[in-house]
């Protein structure tokens, strides 16, 4: 038998990756592959290679904790066990896959644990960068994800996460955008969530209990919260796709003039597992123009109506979502009326329609108190009062968003 060292069999491993062969494809795990292909390589190949990876894992923050880099990158891996998985499928699939599975979390595992002395001592130009090898950046091993570390007790463990947060890159992010014809995730989306918000409790419960439904694969309708700018529409369904994330719920956030693209986009996602509230946001048309009818089509169904995974939340500054003058009725159209219905109506596609109005002053006083409770504020009533209401007037009027910014202001 030919005695094979760790690095070898940590190479071979890798190579014969079969249900996560996709992590070759993620950044770190790739050049550490590059690596082990450059054990046999001239010193300046493998120097670049090993210079390279570590620069790499530095850059991600895991110079400490390679292993959990690797296992992570198993984590949010998406193949054809974690997708059956998040769909609570995993019984379906053959004996043979799950071997697979396990048999390739083995093999992440113990590549995980090669460090930079292994790979070091057995290259095999060793003698040759001797001298400058000990002063070679080391990385530490660390622990792996303990959620990967559930194949040790078979599966159920693994696959309990991918139901729980789905998969792949849906899995690492919870906030996406469509860009450039494909989904984007957003690596540092706003963190709000319901507990922060003071007032609006009727018009945020709709959405929450629309929500609620959804998730639950109840009765639900696409939403279009509406009404005076800075009452807290799109932070209410930003906060709602935070508080629902463990429940499956996604977001992603659709530009309107790009609702033309919203059948590649269901093409996308109607097969994954997960749940998407389709985010239109701050909507309002000029006319009738290609995005409107779009978006008609979308709440009325059509050959690219939207999945069941999938409802569409809309905020914006009008009832009526497209800016009408007199001039519009001003015309001898025959069918005037009828054309002028059909502006107006739009709205009324959405089967939930919640309203966030500019707040009266006694609201808006209480939203200034509450705020000022949570942040500390020492100051007597009367004058946070008085200063409250000088500072709306000054931003020409009352509004959540205008009493987070006074209280924000007693700060500076």
């Amino acid at each position: 038998m030919v005695y094979m060292n760790k690095t070898e069999k940590s190479l071979f491993l890798l190579s014969s990756l079969s249900v996560y062969k996709g992590i070759l494809n993620r950044t770190v795990p790739k050049a550490f592959y590059n690596l082990l292909l450059a054990m046999e390589k001239p010193p300046v190949e493998f120097l670049n290679a090993y210079g390279e990876f570590f620069s790499l894992l530095s850059r991600r923050g895991y110079s400490d904790s390679f292993a959990y880099c690797m296992t992570e990158a198993a984590l949010f891996d998406e193949n054809y066990f974690t997708e059956a998985a998040a769909a609570g499928k995993v019984a379906l699939l053959p004996q043979n896959v799950i071997d697979a599975v396990i048999r390739d979390c083995k093999a992440i595992d113990f590549v995980s644990s090669l460090s930079g002395e292994e790979i070091l001592r057995d290259y095999k130009y060793y003698d040759e960068i001797a001298e400058i090898a000990g002063d070679l950046p080391r990385w530490e091993k660390g622990s792996p994800a303990e959620a990967f570390m559930g194949y040790e007790s078979g599966i159920s463990r693994l696959a309990d996460f991918y139901r729980q947060n789905g998969c792949g890159m849906f899995a690492r992010y919870r906030a996406f955008i469509w860009r450039d014809g494909d989904i984007q995730p957003v690596v540092h989306p706003d963190s709000i969530s319901l507990s922060s918000f003071v007032g609006y409790e009727r018009q945020r419960n709709q959405v929450v209990e629309n929500t609620r439904s959804f998730v639950e694969n109840k009765t639900c309708n696409n939403c279009l919260l509406y009404g005076d700018k800075g009452t807290g529409k799109s932070s209410t369904v930003k906060a709602i796709a935070n508080d629902f994330r463990d429940k499956g719920l996604r977001i992603v956030e659709m530009p309107k003039e790009r609702l033309v693209d919203f059948p590649i986009l269901v093409d996308k996602i109607a097969s994954l597992p997960m749940k998407f509230i389709i985010f239109i946001d701050d909507l309002s048309f000029q006319k009738q123009d290609q995005s409107y009818t779009s978006l008609k089509a979308l709440l009325e169904g059509g050959l690219a109506s939207r999945p069941e995974n999938t409802l569409i939340y809309a905020t914006s500054n009008r009832r009526h979502l497209i800016k009408e003058s007199f001039a519009d009725r001003d015309t001898d159209d025959v069918n005037r009326r009828d054309n002028m219905e059909e502006t107006l109506s739009l709205s009324d596609r959405f089967g939930l329609s919640v309203c966030f109005s500019v707040p009266k002053k006694d609201d808006y006083l209480e939203i200034v108190f509450e705020l000022a409770r949570k942040n500390n504020v020492n100051m007597p009533k009367e004058e946070l009062e008085l200063k409250a209401e000088k500072f709306a007037l000054a931003r020409g009027g009352r509004s959540p968003r205008c009493a987070k910014q006074f209280v924000e202001s007693l700060f500076c």
